[in-house]
């Protein structure tokens, strides 16, 4: 027995070692361009970055940072993406949620041809939609007005929700059905609806789901620069920090100092949120004990 003990420990050891050998060599081969992004924010370029590359920087010289920092449009911009991600997420989070809840947990004729429609939608590259969704927003009207919804904060919002709200109710539709079926069944037992289960039972234990999608959906969002760059793009009132980031890069050359002082400052709220909310993600076994056996 002992001699199985001690071979047994060996083994765990042993695989012990080459999952962290692997998640520190995967820690390595990742952060190189990050490290390589910013020890060259610090540095000064002739339109040409250097080789061999380096990855520390030589000087801390804040040049990049302030040429960003002092351009009128970066204001307007950081400006933009907050408010477009914010209600995005909110929106997009909300509608999701129910529509998750919908899928699981009530019965409705023809609920699983559409949810088969929504899981294709999730195979069509999106630049596929572009065009339909630009000729869609030029119909459309903003009310009591004859523009059309292109170049518009809406009409960008719009576009983001609806084109989210399938992949995220694919996301949480899964965790819903993972519920004990008795906790809704007591609450109809008691006599309330869909409404109450959703807000008083489903929502509180689904937290972790929910906020490790809106996490994903922050950055998703506040990345976006393909859909921005078409509906938004041709007005700087709307411009947003990818575009602004895209307007960097010279017709002939580029200054990569500015480019990479705007990636980073970019970053940094993300990078923040993560942090902050790394405890937060999805976990496990927090309906247990819920029911009894």
């Amino acid at each position: 027995m002992k001699k199985n003990q001690i071979g047994m420990k060996a083994k765990d050891t042993a695989t012990q070692v080459v999952i962290w050998t692997i998640l520190i060599v995967s820690l390595v081969v990742f952060s190189v361009p990050f490290l390589f992004m910013i020890s060259n924010s610090f540095e000064e370029f002739s339109f040409v970055l250097p080789y061999p590359p380096k990855l520390f920087p030589t000087r801390l010289d804040f040049s990049a940072y302030s040429y960003i920092l002092s351009q009128s449009l970066f204001p307007t911009a950081v400006k933009n993406s907050l408010i477009n991600t914010s209600i995005t997420v909110v929106l997009a989070v909300f509608i999701s949620t129910l529509s998750a809840y919908g899928f699981a947990r009530i019965e409705f004729p023809g609920r699983e041809s559409l949810f088969k429609i929504y899981l294709f939608t999730l195979m069509v590259p999106s630049f596929l939609n572009i065009i339909p969704q630009f000729i869609i927003l030029k119909w459309l009207k903003l009310p009591g007005t004859d523009l059309s919804l292109i170049g518009t904060r809406a009409g960008l919002i719009l576009v983001y929700v609806a084109t989210n709200v399938c992949g995220h109710t694919f996301f949480l539709r899964n965790f819903f059905r993972s519920l004990p079926d008795a906790l809704s069944e007591s609450v109809i037992v008691d006599g309330g609806g869909h409404g109450t289960i959703f807000f008083k039972v489903m929502l509180p234990l689904s937290k972790p789901a929910i906020g490790t999608m809106t996490i994903f959906a922050l950055q998703g969002f506040w990345e976006e620069y393909f859909t921005a760059k078409v509906l938004v793009g041709a007005k700087e009132s709307m411009i947003t920090l990818p575009l602004l980031l895209q307007r960097l890069h010279g017709q002939y050359a580029t200054r990569w100092e500015w480019v990479f002082a705007a990636s980073i400052l970019a970053l940094i709220p993300i990078i923040a949120l993560f942090i902050i909310f790394q405890r937060k993600l999805v976990i496990g076994g927090l309906t247990q004990g819920s029911v009894k056996e």
